[in-house]
């Protein structure tokens, strides 16, 4: 199945920009309030509050104080879920993002879910070779397609690694953002649902490429939903699809993300699913991700 009920977020205890990071993540600004943490959190817990109020399992683990991880907070750039009981772990261009993988989260996990085989690709750390996990890649689980735009921090080699090990097909590009700059997640330019997928086809330059995405999506048999490269600045890209305990469907995403969509967008999307949004302004500011990265989606079975 492409959407879950089960999620892991991450509660911020020492959010903060993270400068280690920012070098190549062109959505990231530092901004001059003296209290990020504590807006952060508020963010955060209301985010919590909205997905649970729609009846969404979130599982929650609280961040520990040190090692310091400002970026805990995007659980999915270091882990991935699967329904197969196994779990990937990814290799990470800043250093101190390595240190988000923290073994209370997955005893944390283990105690509802089943975790019987890990793959582990974060060896290729040494190489100075990355892949941030479903940032990196948009995975099409049905279609067993790994979406990914090539960055410093998306490196076709380790792409391959992956499609190879979890039985994927790499569909790889080269997406740029309005100066010219790579993206450096392509979880900020596309998102695949079930039905269809929202993407910045614009920051596809290449027509060639532009073209084999477009077809690859079309083959698959979904809608493409195209936004502006205004809209993806704005995090329109970065959504994510879940279902709740009725298998109700829900588009989750940033109030700053909906507010920059279009009514025929809007009335594209409520065709497929309801749409889920919340105010998480200052988590988008100085974190540099939005919605969907602060969602892991958990594939496992239960316990």
């Amino acid at each position: 199945m492409q959407h879950t009920n089960h999620l892991l977020m991450i509660q911020p205890v020492l959010f903060s920009f993270n400068a280690e990071t920012a070098v190549n993540n062109s959505f990231q600004t530092k901004s001059d309030q003296s209290n990020v943490q504590e807006r952060a959190r508020a963010e955060f817990e209301q985010f919590i509050q909205v997905l649970r109020a729609h009846d969404i399992d979130v599982t929650v683990v609280e961040d520990t104080p040190a090692p310091h991880t400002p970026d805990s907070i995007f659980p999915n750039n270091w882990i991935s879920f699967h329904d197969n009981g196994s779990i990937c772990l990814y290799p990470m261009f800043a250093l101190n993002r390595r240190l988000e993988r923290k073994p209370t989260v997955l005893a944390k996990l283990q105690e509802r879910f089943l975790i019987n085989q890990t793959h582990d690709f974060t060896t290729f750390e040494n190489n100075d070779l990355f892949l941030e996990g479903t940032g990196s890649m948009v995975l099409d689980r049905t279609n067993r397609l790994a979406y990914a735009c090539l960055s410093q921090r998306t490196n076709e080699t380790v792409l391959e690694a992956f499609c190879k090990t979890m039985e994927y097909k790499a569909v790889a590009f080269v997406a740029v953002d309005a100066a010219g700059d790579p993206i450096y997640h392509t979880n900020v330019m596309m998102c695949v649902a079930d039905q269809y997928v929202v993407i910045c086809l614009a920051s596809i330059a290449d027509q060639t490429e532009q073209q084999m995405v477009k077809d690859t999506i079309i083959a698959s048999g979904k809608q493409i939903i195209d936004i502006s490269l205004d809209q993806m600045n704005h995090f329109a890209g970065n959504m994510l699809q879940v279902h709740n305990a009725h298998g109700e469907k829900f588009l989750v995403m940033s109030s700053q993300a909906y507010q920059s969509l279009t009514a025929a967008q809007i009335s594209q999307i409520h065709h497929f699913n309801q749409i889920i949004h919340s105010d998480i302004t200052t988590i988008e500011t100085n974190g540099g991700g939005s919605a969907r990265c602060m969602m892991a989606e958990i594939f496992l079975p239960l316990k």
